[in-house]
């Protein structure tokens, strides 16, 4: 039994912190992702794909949503098969009623804790969840549910396994040997947004679209091949558009920071790429505008999206880089103050250091504009 085990879509994520055109492409690349999910059945044979839970990241996630991606399945030869989980947990006459009634005949929704068969020798046991949270196992019910003798038993949950949170505090809990007192050949699950695998029959697919920082891998899912008796094969197979990494860099010159550059678009197309990053080191005034305004003004904008953390370069000024500023009178007065405070290391010193930095950028544009 060939299947794609895939989870945690979460349509209609708003990703509000972000610029609008930076959430649009978000949220329009978690839409594509079906796509790209249907690419891998295809390309590994298999007619079934499998949602272990959060196929939408809220129970109302709107019609434009839900009609968008009910489409793009249905443009494919295989079934989906769909369940909730505790972004978009099932209730009666919710959001789940709403989707069975629009589906088309490929699309499969697996609410109710019952085995279904999704082949011919082959059995689904679901467990999907009702509520966002709940104390109780929701595989428990896969231990009683009968399916016909020699029959692929392939169970689908989403919670969390047991050692991720601390005991009794945790909801969703599922046991890591729910597979073997379960009889199951496989079972997939979702929650955890990334690859892990747990024993030889037990998986978490991860997301197919990565959301946060954190995860510097793009999103995957896992193409499993199952068989009655055997340990399952399964393979992690990257589905994702966006990378979102975290990088620290320490540079002290213009040349340090293009080198990371470079890295940067060595490992990753920038235009799809979210960076999250902090720099450190000590730097001359002029190397420290230098990278902050190559960053800001130029790699920022061949991103996807740029969080950027100065803080942690310290500019540590040269004389060149006061005889730069060319001050007189009372602004020179102003400089030498300033870069005292600065060098001081005092409460005021960092507001001391971006007023200098501020003084150098405004005398760096008089100068230019005098040029002209």
């Amino acid at each position: 039994m060939k299947f794609i085990h895939t989870a945690d879509w979460q349509l209609g994520k708003p990703f509000g912190r972000f610029p609008a055109e930076v959430s649009a492409a978000l949220s329009e690349a978690r839409l594509e992702a079906i796509d790209r999910l249907a690419v891998v059945a295809s390309d590994r044979g298999a007619a079934h794909i499998v949602v272990a839970g959060d196929v939408f990241d809220n129970v109302d996630p709107g019609d434009r949503v839900v009609m968008q991606a009910l489409s793009r399945m249905e443009r494919v030869n295989v079934t989906w098969w769909l369940m909730p989980g505790n972004h978009d947990h099932a209730r009666p006459g919710g959001l789940w009623s709403r989707v069975r009634r629009l589906a088309p005949t490929r699309v499969r929704i697996i609410d109710r804790p019952e085995a279904v068969e999704m082949d011919e020798g082959a059995w689904l046991l679901p467990a999907p969840l009702e509520h966002r949270k709940t104390v109780l196992d929701p595989t428990a019910a896969m231990v009683d549910m009968a399916t016909p003798p020699g029959a692929v038993r392939i169970g689908i949950a989403h919670g969390s396994i047991t050692e991720f949170g601390a005991s009794g505090e945790s909801s969703n809990l599922i046991p890591t040997d729910r597979a073997r007192s379960a009889g199951l050949d496989y079972l997939a699950l979702g929650d955890w947004h990334g690859f892990l695998t747990v024993g030889d029959r037990t998986a978490y697919s991860g997301t197919p679209e990565v959301d946060r920082f954190g995860r510097d891998e793009p999103g995957a899912c896992i193409a499993a091949d199952v068989r009655l008796g055997d340990v399952p094969a399964f393979e992690r197979v990257e589905t994702g558009r966006y990378r979102w990494l975290t990088r620290r860099w320490e540079v002290t010159t213009a040349d340090d920071m293009d080198r990371e550059v470079a890295s940067l678009r060595s490992e990753a197309r920038l235009s799809n790429v979210l960076l999250d990053l902090k720099l450190t080191g000590v730097a001359s005034l002029s190397d420290r505008v230098a990278i902050t305004s190559a960053l800001e003004d130029r790699v920022a904008h061949e991103l996807r999206h740029l969080d950027l953390d100065a803080s942690g370069l310290t500019a540590r000024p040269t004389l060149e880089d006061i005889a730069r500023i060319d001050v007189q009178g009372a602004l020179a007065g102003a400089t030498a103050a300033l870069e005292a405070r600065a060098g001081g290391g005092g409460l005021d010193a960092s507001v001391a250091a971006a007023a200098l930095e501020r003084l150098y950028v405004e005398a760096m544009r008089h100068e230019a504009e005098a040029a002209r």
